[in-house]
């Protein structure tokens, strides 16, 4: 398991947590009361900050019952932690609703938090790339 230090900026915002045992995402909550408009997107504060081990990222991605219930995702999903980031995490929401506002009190769950592992790549410049079945084949490329 791995440790993640965390600085609650707001006494009554619960630190993030996983709802069942098998879960990847850990549930962030809101730090205020917010409306979001159809077709609005908000910058949304967690009342958190974390400090990431190096070689790790901390992903925000959407909840899924927020999505097919009301229509509201995440604008840059997923949204990227990088370990030297200290600063409060925050979630940019949008409400793809075509009608109906949504609101959040705060504490409300709005996203999830995946911790994950990542690799540093060396980046080596070539002057032609080897061969591959897809080879240059882009969007749509397979059949689907």
């Amino acid at each position: 398991m791995t440790k993640v230090l965390i600085k609650r900026l707001d006494p009554d915002i619960p630190l993030p947590a996983y709802a069942k045992g098998g879960d990847a995402g850990a549930d962030l909550c809101t730090r205020i009361d917010i409306t979001i408009k159809p077709g609005q997107r908000v910058l949304v504060p967690t009342g958190i900050s974390i400090a990431l081990p190096n070689g790790y990222v901390a992903l925000v991605h959407p909840r899924s019952g927020l999505a097919i219930k009301f229509g509201v995702s995440i604008v840059n999903t997923p949204g990227t932690v990088d370990a030297g980031y200290r600063g409060e995490l925050q979630v940019i929401l949008i409400n793809h609703d075509l009608t109906e506002s949504i609101s959040f009190k705060k504490g409300d769950r709005i996203a999830q938090l995946v911790i994950q592992q990542v690799e540093r790549a060396e980046f080596i410049e070539v002057q032609d790339l080897p061969g591959s079945e897809r080879s240059t084949g882009g969007f749509g490329s397979t059949g689907a």
